[in-house]
């Protein structure tokens, strides 16, 4: 609270879900429990992972974990990311779609079907092969969703949310958060730390600036992520903050992850019992 000059705790346990539902109240309550779990995994067994990654939002706790940047800094951070998001696309200009079951080949084909002058829907999040997510211009992010459905894909449907996360409509907002970035001083992370937006690297205090600018408009590419995490040796993935979206998609990706997760008291310690056996 004394970052954000708010009650977190109050935010996360009582909302109310109005006031959660708006970006920037979302982004914080997540970054919270994010980084709750993390504490109370590492208090409770304490661990050097061979490497970290996180999904959008999640890659700054991710790097708060590595210890490549500090309490102190990625609060107001985050805040700072998800009042620019809010206020970088009028409501009802940008739209986002969830489409399963056609390849990333055939979704970038209809995407540049849809797209026209001034109009435009691209990809978004490849989440996992046939798991994708596409960003843009509402009209066109719905003519995707159209021609989606037309091609055979198993669910075509827009999303809830009303910024177009990670498109080049951000532009604006990437500008601002690399103005931003400019006061956050970074450290070499203690973990490797993949980034969503080049698997193929990882995060160094150098990179950071650059790579979260990027991650602002470029499509998350969480399939290669965990695909890299396979090709370093990584056979166990434990999800720490809310939910286990993570652990569902990183198993349609590889099948022979062990999959563990924290977010309340009973899986800190199924996953801590494990780790310390």
């Amino acid at each position: 609270g004394r970052l954000l000059e708010m009650d977190v705790a109050d935010l996360c346990f009582q909302g109310p879900q109005e006031r959660l539902s708006l970006t920037v109240f979302t982004q914080i309550a997540v970054l919270t429990v994010d980084i709750a779990c993390w504490e109370a995994l590492r208090e409770a067994a304490p661990m050097t992972p061979e490497v970290m990654a996180g999904h959008s939002l999640g890659e700054y706790a991710a790097l708060y974990a590595a210890g490549a940047v500090t309490l102190d800094d990625v609060f107001p951070l985050v805040k700072a990311r998800a009042e620019y998001h809010q206020r970088a696309v009028p409501v009802g200009v940008g739209a986002m779609a969830a489409i399963v079951g056609l390849t990333r080949e055939r979704v970038d084909a209809i995407c540049r079907e849809a797209s026209s002058p001034g109009t435009v829907v691209a990809l978004a999040l490849q989440n996992s092969s046939n798991q994708l997510v596409v960003s843009g211009h509402t009209p066109a992010v719905d003519a995707a969703v159209e021609m989606a459905a037309t091609a055979g894909a198993l669910q075509a449907v827009r999303l809830p949310i009303s910024v177009p996360c990670h498109s080049r409509l951000l532009d604006p907002t990437a500008a601002l958060l690399a103005e931003r970035l400019r006061s956050v001083t970074f450290e070499d992370t203690a973990v490797p730390v993949i980034p969503n937006c080049d698997p193929e690297v990882f995060y160094t205090r150098d990179r950071a600036t650059a790579l979260l600018t990027r991650q602002i408009t470029s499509p998350v590419r969480w399939q290669e992520t965990v695909e890299r995490m396979v090709a370093l040796g990584v056979d166990t993935v434990i999800e720490v903050g809310p939910g286990r979206i993570l652990s569902g998609l990183s198993k349609r990706i590889h099948r022979g992850l062990k999959l563990l997760n924290v977010e309340d008291a009973a899986s800190l310690k199924k996953t801590a019992d494990f780790l310390n056996s």
